[in-house]
């Protein structure tokens, strides 16, 4: 059993009221899970304020509370944590309850707006083809090596965190890679890891539902290169405008990647089709068999990091050539029709962009492009009327559906992405709210070497509906759908 005062190493206290030599049974900042024994961590968060819970889980007989500031009724026989950060102490005390399993592992961070899932995955990916035991914490799933477990939020809470990476140590992983999303750097939910590297893939509009302002947000995920040791090393995509900026104050030693900047890593695309990309890297030639000038900037980056951890050159770029494209990430099918499927889990409008100017790159121009997509309800509004400037003006035919509407109406979410469209592309553009009939459209619409993006979703397998989710695969409908169209 661990003690209270074992686990408060390196929180920042302001006042202790009680005994920190009390056994602990588990920490909980959630007060409906919590337990006679445990630790409740009151933490202030975007829908509740946890200091509002502490009267109720006194009554669960917690033997401590830690809070950011004490209530004015105070109970004989509990101890009071006052601490400067919640979040922040939840941190370090799951990373201590744990024993710190960050520090028994080469932990490596993945931030940025677009392209996180992809390099995350890959290099989950291309470790396990080298023979290691690896883990991957994302947002499609967590592996502890072989054995899958369901991924909730982009970066878990911290107790999550830490939970899953003791379990990567009794099975005696020894590489990891994680998304850190700006919630989770914002949230402290990173805090206390001891991170190798940290990756940086670029940043555009995304979350200012969250963080307000686009320099808020940048900040945000600067701060995860501010925390890097000496030790560690920062690999940032230096033709993004912000690649510096994010290596500005890092302790951490400094690489960038490029295709179009001198860099560490630069990769230039010599082929680029719908089976993959002939890549220029370092020097060496290297096919692979994903799709795009985005994903090229991806495996620049895996290319960069698997180096930094320390593989050689030649066997890097041999497992690259053997990775596979990850679920709802340019995922695509061709019919028996010659009509190709593309779903890709494009919802931010640098990313509907990259994969539009990518399939136009390579199409002949004498097809259709037909895109299907929408925009997540009780998210950042801003968003949409340009995520319906871009599809309308890079794709031939456009049918706005809804996404997860979530709260909102997928009439009033369509509304808003319409307004972005520039009056030579009304035309172009329909709106069907069902998704799975905008789908069905899209294929009924498609020709012979026609291609469909079907945006925004991806990899999920459900859709949010006023507080309910329904079973919802893109691919798996437009496979069915193009099926029957054939018989």
């Amino acid at each position: 059993m661990i003690q209270l005062k074992d686990i408060l190493y390196k929180v920042t206290i302001n006042a202790v009221v009680g005994s920190t030599s009390v056994d602990v049974n588990m920490l909980h900042f959630d007060s409906r899970e919590v337990s006679k024994g445990d630790v409740f961590v009151a933490i202030k968060g975007v829908a509740s304020d946890g200091h509002t819970f502490i009267d109720k889980v006194i009554e669960k007989d917690v033997v401590a509370v830690i809070c950011e500031h004490l209530p004015e009724v105070l109970k004989d026989g509990i101890t009071y944590v006052e601490v400067a950060s919640s979040s922040q102490a939840m941190a370090y005390m799951a990373a201590n309850y744990y024993g710190n399993p960050s520090e028994n592992l080469r932990l490596v961070g993945v931030t940025g707006t677009n392209g996180k899932t992809t390099v995350a995955t890959l290099l989950y990916q291309l470790f396990k083809k080298a023979g290691f035991k690896v883990g991957l914490l994302s947002t499609v799933k967590i592996m502890v090596d072989t054995i899958e477990y369901k991924a909730t939020h982009t970066t878990p809470d911290s107790l999550t965190i830490n939970k899953y990476l003791q379990l990567m140590n009794n099975e005696g992983v020894e590489y990891c890679f994680m998304e850190v999303s700006s919630h989770g750097i914002h949230q402290n939910r990173t805090t206390g890891l001891s991170f190798e590297g940290g990756i940086f893939t670029n940043i555009s509009h995304d979350h200012l539902d969250y963080h307000n302002t686009f320099a808020e947000y940048r900040d945000v995920k600067k701060a995860f290169f501010d925390q890097l040791s000496k030790q560690a090393f920062a690999l940032v995509n230096i033709d993004d405008k912000n690649g510096l900026f994010m290596m500005q104050n890092t302790k951490a030693k400094k690489y960038t990647y490029a295709l179009k900047t001198y860099a560490d890593y630069k990769a230039q695309i010599l082929e680029n089709e719908l089976s993959g990309l002939l890549l220029k890297l370092n020097g060496n030639e290297l096919w692979t068999k994903l799709i795009g000038n985005f994903n090229a900037y991806n495996v620049a980056a895996i290319y960069g990091a698997a180096e930094l951890l320390g593989l050689e050159k030649v066997e890097i770029l041999r497992l690259i050539s053997e990775l596979e494209s990850v679920s709802g990430r340019f995922q695509y099918l061709i019919s028996d029709e010659k009509v190709t499927a593309i779903v890709d889990y494009a919802h931010t409008p640098d990313a509907l962009k990259n994969v539009l100017e990518t399939i136009n790159s390579i199409r002949t121009k004498n097809e259709e492009l037909i895109t299907v997509v929408g925009c997540g309800g009780d998210r950042d509004k801003t968003k949409r009327p340009k995520m319906g400037h871009i599809a309308s003006s890079l794709s031939t035919k456009v049918i706005f559906t809804s996404d997860n509407p979530r709260s909102e109406t997928p009439e009033a979410i369509i509304e808003d992405i319409e307004k972005g469209v520039e009056p030579q592309n009304f035309k172009k553009t329909i709106s069907i709210t069902d998704r799975k009939q905008a789908i069905k459209t899209a294929c009924q619409m498609a020709n012979s070497n026609d291609i469909i993006l079907i945006a925004g979703k991806g990899h999920e397998t459900y859709q949010e509906i006023k507080g309910e989710r329904f079973d919802f695969d893109d691919y798996k409908i437009v496979q069915d759908v193009l099926k029957q169209l054939q018989k």
